[in-house]
């Protein structure tokens, strides 16, 4: 069934400009674009902390931190982001909003590529750093939250899981893209000429693709129409004047917005981050492993697990999206220690009192790919079916806001911490296990709120919202199971 066929049945004249594969991909190319100029910034932070902080130089560990927290600051920033940009969603319309922020985070990311160093510029340098990347965090803030649900709402009921499952794939697809360009660069030229802080950096080369990226994205997107639920309810006066009143404003939504931050995407949040982008720091900072090995490693591991994003979410228009998020985050709990224990079994580190530039002795690159794999799997459990989960759990007409806010504190509050906080709990304990005790406990605290209070939405009609002129914020009713 279509999305055509599916506003048809409601009577609503909704056909779309382009098919649902299509719209599908326009709406992901530009997430993953995004997810992109999000993540090379974390990719990048070993080595170009040093360049903005150089109090920490002296200290690689001490750098990697204090480059990790920069990072987590366009974590901290998203639900900000989430709650400016879904008001504007939830007033003008999905494809306006997230073409803003398309335009504000390659324009953010560009820029870093022309920041002068510290050495050139003193602390103006690690100011603008920080500032472009709070405007990052802001544009994903409002990105997400746009691009799902204008995938959601041209999908018919009973097949959102699997529709929405593609843009599930944009956040992994964003970081093995980055991955894959900074690992391209780094080969096309020396060490030293990828390292130089001077304007011809080769590290700078990432960043400034952005732009060439967010134009394409830009012209796929403006050739886009409004999502056709969207359009129904703001031709029949159902869309919310005060967004933000309606979703933080009543006690029935605030639970909703609770649920859903401690009941899924908290534990989503730390899964999705220990699996990718801690396995990476794990890596290269802890297990020293090398830079270039340990790209290639992850990118691996990243290109086997994405399909599964899709799999999981495909099957939760079947089994129901709360099973297989709970089942990833089971998982994750149980299986975390070992598999570290085991990453840490894989690679012969350098002895104790090597200078800090050393690198590992032998890798079993087989053995990490895998075990980064099954991490992934964990990740794709929890994260593939998410999206549909929040867009059948909040009304249409104030869901961009509801949905957004929830989502961006858990993901990227919480499980953006998750490499800081790990990496600075393995430095304090000498550890090497102890950095996955912070995500153990937070999916914990998650399976079970989850497993006691979260709803099961699969069968949830989100068209019946667009009849229901009684209650229009509250129309949606179960599909027959």
């Amino acid at each position: 069934m279509s999305a055509e066929s599916t506003a048809g049945s409601y009577g609503l004249p909704t056909k779309p400009a382009f098919k649902l594969p299509q719209i599908i991909t326009a709406a992901s190319a530009g997430t993953v674009i995004d997810w992109y100029d999000f993540y090379i910034f974390g990719t990048l932070t070993p080595i170009i902390s040093p360049f903005f902080f150089p109090n920490a130089a002296g200290d690689p560990i001490l750098s990697l931190l204090v480059g990790l927290l920069t990072f987590w600051v366009g974590f901290a920033v998203r639900p900000f982001g989430a709650i400016v940009f879904g008001r504007i969603g939830d007033l003008i319309g999905r494809k306006y909003t997230f073409l803003i922020t398309l335009l504000i985070m390659g324009g953010a990311t560009t820029v870093i590529g022309l920041i002068p160093t510290y050495a050139s510029i003193g602390m103006a340098a690690p100011l603008i750093l920080v500032a472009l990347r709070i405007l990052q965090g802001l544009a994903l803030g409002g990105e997400y939250g746009g691009a799902a649900i204008y995938v959601a709402e041209h999908a018919p009921d009973g097949h959102r899981g699997y529709h929405t499952s593609w843009i599930q794939t944009t956040a992994t697809l964003g970081l093995f893209v980055s991955l894959a360009v900074i690992l391209a660069v780094r080969l096309s030229m020396t060490p030293e000429q990828f390292a130089d802080p001077g304007p011809t950096g080769g590290w700078r080369i990432p960043f400034l693709l952005s732009f060439v990226l967010v134009l394409g994205s830009l012209y796929i997107r403006l050739r886009l129409r409004e999502s056709p639920l969207y359009t129904a309810l703001k031709e029949s006066g159902k869309t919310s004047t005060q967004p933000l009143k309606e979703s933080l404003g009543t006690k029935r939504n605030w639970k909703l917005i609770a649920l859903a931050l401690f009941g899924a995407v908290a534990g989503q949040g730390v899964v999705w981050y220990t699996g990718q982008f801690y396995a990476l720091t794990f890596l290269t900072a802890i297990l020293k492993v090398p830079t270039n090995e340990a790209y290639v490693i992850v990118s691996i591991a990243l290109l086997l697990g994405t399909p599964f994003f899709v799999i999981f979410g495909s099957l939760s228009d079947r089994i129901g999206r709360k099973k297989i998020m709970m089942a990833g985050l089971a998982l994750a709990v149980v299986l975390y220690v070992p598999i570290y224990w085991l990453m840490t079994k894989s690679v012969t580190m350098p002895p104790a009192g090597s200078p800090p530039t050393a690198t590992a002795t032998d890798v079993n690159a087989v053995a990490l790919v895998l075990l980064i794999f099954v991490q992934l799997l964990f990740a794709t459990m929890a994260y593939g079916p998410i999206a549909a989960f929040l867009v059948e759990l909040f009304p249409a007409r104030i869901r961009y806001t509801s949905l957004s806010l929830p989502y961006h504190l858990g993901n990227g509050v919480i499980g953006g911490l998750v490499p800081f906080i790990a990496t600075a709990t393995v430095a304090a304990t000498g550890n090497l296990i102890a950095g996955v005790f912070y995500p153990i406990l937070i999916a914990a605290i998650t399976l079970v709120i989850g497993l006691k209070f979260l709803p099961e939405t699969t069968h949830t009609r989100i068209w019946d919202e667009v009849q229901d002129a009684e209650n229009p914020g509250d129309g949606r009713t179960p599909m027959p199971a």
